[in-house]
């Protein structure tokens, strides 16, 4: 956090925004209304739903205050965050609602979840971890959010009602909107979860428009008066103060009562002119000129108005109860009430139009010079001075791209007219970036021909300056814009499959770079390195990525450094180097230690999955399950966008080790469904993962279709973009030569794995070789070729050993076993490692055939498991916690148990699983 001229800003985010505006003084007690609200904590959901001006935000801090004076023990959290139309990016309205909640219930509450919601990050897994933190609250949180109505962004809603679905009872959302939210209210309130304070229930009674009248406004009013101003603004509140304020030294109030009519907005027009035509030209001015802006200070104000003073003016405002609500316990910070805001911005814009721009502009300087480069943007936009927002914007690139603001840097140029954003090459460029980060590659072709023409039209060398009638603001960037248009069109031709052009524009940006341009050199590296290791230079890639780390390093990307790390650390396990992988791993740790009061550096849980899987491969079970414990408490807001899916492939490995092949299914499902491989080749796809536990279950059906939806034959030309998957279809050519005794698929296995082994050693890729031994000695079993057998399992020992394989030799059952004894009998070089080998295989049970159920498709044992756990009062959460599985695999389990029942909810599949005496019937009475 930083205090910029007494505003707190966290990162991007306003934290004004995250407190409740404190209650108004002299505010009517609204007692049936505190109460209605009071049974908001036995609730699911509450929404205050009425139109602009009814009080909903003022009934809110009323009601907080009122709470607030109760015993300690039953005074809930609280986390409020006041909403407006910028919220609707789902990254920023999480973030503002996550922080609110660390702000009412601690810290730990939702820092897994706050970054995943990295575009591209399935926003249902981060609510999902979110949702856990919040079942481990050990108090009552409310969850208030103001002007809800802004939002209309579809996914936000979508993730609100998830967030419903599976809300803790000890939690309780609080929504106040013009309109009502398009959420799932039939259903709650059926369910009487649901709490609604209307536009009718806010109307004022007689009796609180006399208390309002007489207390706050302090008039004097007959009874007869007060009726008539009661229903001729049908009790409306915002209509009800302007109404007061109209008539304050009046010397005939009645008759002022008795001389407008209407109702709705043309009451507040007409109250609103009468307001203002009541106060001074000073005030009035201030008031319209500041309506511009959405938060008031007093510095702020001088800047926009011209004028010192606005400090005071703002406490004067605040006294005259002229709808201005504090947004600190300061009074350094406002807003006027929405819809007084409406109608002095109308106003503004008939009276005095040409200033609008004006004022914009001087509001934007204002914030460009303390530190606030997003009010900056958005005021220059708002005052149509597209070149200043230009400026602004080039001047903030390199915040946004240092903290991943991709997405909001894509807004602001996308808000600039083609015509601006041609004479911006740095901009031009940077909107690419952000393209390209979305993966939206379909106009990055011609915007970066159309820079390189605006630049260079005949073609000829780059210039040391911009050609006239381009601007340039950062000439940092200006410098580093050649080898950055050659970078991006290297990104191009990966995508689209172009090695060659990949590797040549890499090696030019590394050309034109700047010696000191780190980040442009890394980013052009790595990319040549991933050409490199799609083709299969494996040594050439290893040697790109090692120097885009040391460069990321020198600039202190540590993040950036961990997701290289991470390619570098599959390119050596692909080598056949597990401890140097490990290695890897490990220094990644160190680099990303937290420093003194901050968190783990994003990065950190893949450093820990990747331990895991090393772990793993060494048979060390109870080491990789702590590592992927370790990188799940981190939760993926520590990991890279590559994270999720590989953390479940981790998992589903060791679910393999462990014979719980239906849960290993489950995880590959969920890999395959969040899989992020970024610019990555994708050398082991997740499908051929799930063909080959599919061929362990002996489902050989189903990997038969992996093969010929994939086209994969035996005889296919081979490379090592495809090996993993022509692997796969030999491991499918020797079940099926077990499962059917034909002796072509035999051969062809035979056949294809001989070929594969030629192309892995040619490209030292020893762990590749190591596999591929592995599966010939079984396939020259399979021939009855004991000492062809036998060789190639020894030469798979003699590589395996140094590196300490295991789950690669134990994997493949009882025919490795029987090798293996004969390993150690014959060959005294490797029988040590051979006898661990074969304790490791024979330690490892295959699946269960499931009991008898009387069911068409019977229950896997982990959803027996779970069965079980449904019968408690367990929630998904915490079943989900129980099995050490996450809630999407939770709810996976669910849903194929209540399909294999044929129920269609938990209480159903209970009551069935006991007429089935799957789990214990519950004793009655």
């Amino acid at each position: 956090m930083e205090l910029r001229n007494g505003a707190t800003v966290i990162g991007p985010l306003l934290e004004t925004k995250l407190h409740a505006p404190l209650r108004r003084q002299g505010a009517v007690p609204r007692q049936r209304l505190s109460q209605r609200l009071n049974r908001a904590a036995r609730s699911q959901l509450t929404v205050v739903s009425a139109p602009a001006g009814f009080g909903k935000t003022t009934l809110l801090t009323q009601w907080l205050a009122e709470m607030a004076a109760l015993p300690a023990d039953r005074v809930p959290a609280v986390a409020w965050v006041a909403l407006d139309a910028r919220d609707n990016d789902p990254a920023t309205f999480w973030t503002y609602v996550i922080t609110a909640l660390q702000t009412a219930a601690g810290d730990a509450v939702g820092v897994a979840a706050l970054g995943m919601l990295a575009p591209m990050q399935p926003l249902e897994t981060a609510l999902a971890t979110l949702l856990n933190d919040l079942h481990a609250l050990p108090r009552d949180v409310v969850l208030l959010l103001d002007d809800y109505h802004v939002i209309d962004a579809r996914e936000i809603h979508d993730g609100m009602g998830y967030l419903l679905e599976n809300l803790p009872s000890q939690v309780h959302l609080v929504l106040a909107s013009r309109a009502d939210p398009p959420l799932a209210l039939a259903r709650l309130r059926a369910r009487g979860e649901l709490v609604e304070v209307r536009a009718a229930d806010l109307r004022f009674t007689h009796d609180e428009a006399a208390d309002y009248l007489a207390g706050p406004m302090q008039l004097t009013l007959t009874v007869a008066d007060v009726a008539i101003l009661a229903d001729r603004t049908e009790g409306w509140a915002a209509a009800l103060q302007l109404a007061g304020l109209s008539l304050q030294d009046r010397d005939d109030p009645s008759a002022a009562v008795a001389s407008f009519a209407g109702d709705d907005r043309f009451i507040v027009d007409y109250l609103a002119d009468e307001v203002l035509g009541r106060q001074t030209d000073q005030v009035r001015d201030f008031l319209l000129t500041t309506s511009i802006l959405d938060r008031l200070s007093g510095p702020l104000c001088d800047a926009v108005t011209g004028r010192s003073g606005g400090a005071a003016r703002l406490v004067e405002l605040e006294r005259a109860n002229l709808f201005l609500v504090p947004l600190d316990d300061r009074r350094r910070w406002y807003r006027y009430h929405h819809l007084f805001a409406d109608v002095l911005r109308a106003h503004l814009g008939e009276q005095q139009p040409e200033r609008i721009s004006e004022l914009h502009l001087r509001a934007a300087a204002w914030f460009q010079d303390n530190g606030e480069a997003t009010e900056a943007v958005r005021h220059a936009l708002a005052g149509h001075d597209f070149a200043l927002a230009a400026d602004h914007m080039e001047l903030a690139m390199p915040m946004m791209q240092r903290e991943r603001r991709e997405p909001e840097l894509g807004r602001w140029v996308r808000a600039l007219p083609d015509d601006v954003l041609q004479l911006r090459p740095v901009l031009a460029v940077a909107f690419v970036g952000v393209l390209a980060q979305v993966s939206d590659f379909a106009t990055i072709g011609e915007r970066l021909t159309a820079i390189e023409r605006s630049l260079r039209p005949d073609g000829g060398s780059w210039p040391d300056q911009p050609p006239p009638g381009l601007v340039v603001v950062d000439d940092v960037g200006y410098r580093a814009l050649p080898a950055s248009v050659e970078t991006y069109r290297a990104a191009l031709a990966l995508v689209h499959g172009d090695i060659d052009n990949a590797l040549a524009h890499s090696r030019t940006a590394l050309s034109l770079a700047p010696s000191d341009a780190d980040l442009v050199r890394s980013a052009a590296g790595a990319l040549g390195g991933l050409a490199a290791w799609t083709t299969g230079d494996l040594a050439g890639a290893y040697a790109a990525y090692t120097e885009s780390i040391a460069g990321l390093a020198r600039v202190g990307f540590v993040a950036d450094v961990l997701g290289c790390s991470i390619t570098v650390a599959d390119i050596a396990r692909t080598n056949g180097r597990l401890g140097h992988a490990l290695r890897i791993y490990q220094g990644g740790l160190e680099l990303a230690a937290p420093v003194p009061g901050g968190g783990p550096m994003r990065g950190t849980a893949d450093m820990h999955v990747g331990i895991a899987g090393v772990l793993l491969e060494r048979d060390d079970l109870s080491g990789a399950t702590e590592q992927l414990a370790i990188s799940e408490s981190l939760g993926e807001y520590r990991g890279l966008p590559q994270h999720p899916y590989r953390l479940r492939v981790v998992a589903a490995g060791l679910r393999q080790a462990e014979s719980d092949l239906d849960a290993a299914l489950v995880l590959l499902e969920e890999a395959d469904r969040v899989y992020n491989g970024d610019y990555s080749p994708d050398v082991q796809p997740v499908p051929a993962m799930r063909a080959r536990l599919q061929l362990r279950r002996g489902e050989l059906s189903h990997a038969n279709q992996w093969a010929e939806e994939h086209g994969l034959s035996a005889g296919d030309e081979l490379s090592y973009l495809r090996e993993y998957e022509h692997v796969t279809l030999a491991r499918l050519l020797l079940k099926t030569h077990q499962a059917a005794g034909t002796g072509a698929a035999l051969d062809e296995a035979t056949g294809l794995l001989q070929r594969l082994l030629t192309a892995a050693e040619d490209g030292g890729r020893i762990g590749t070789v190591i596999e591929v031994l592995v599966l010939l000695a079984l396939a020259q079993q399979a021939h009855a070729d004991a000492p062809a057998a036998l060789a190639a399992l020894a030469r798979a020992l003699t590589l395996g050993e140094p590196e300490e394989y295991v789950r690669i030799f134990a994997d493949e059952g009882p025919p490795m076993a029987a090798l293996l004894k004969a390993v150690t009998k014959q060959d005294p070089a490797t029988a040590g490692y051979a006898r661990r080998l074969l304790a490791a295989t024979t330690r490892a049970s295959h699946p269960v055939v499931p009991r008898l159920q009387g069911l068409i498709e019977p229950l896997s044992e982990r959803e027996l498991d779970v069965l079980r756990l449904l019968a408690t009062d367990l929630d998904g959460p915490d079943i989900a916690r129980r099995l050490h599985v996450s809630l999407n695999t939770m709810r996976t389990h669910s849903r194929n148990i209540f399909r294999k029942l044929q129920v269609n909810n938990r209480r159903a599949a209970v009551r069935q699983a006991s007429e089935l005496d799957l789990i214990p019937r519950k004793r009655e009475g």
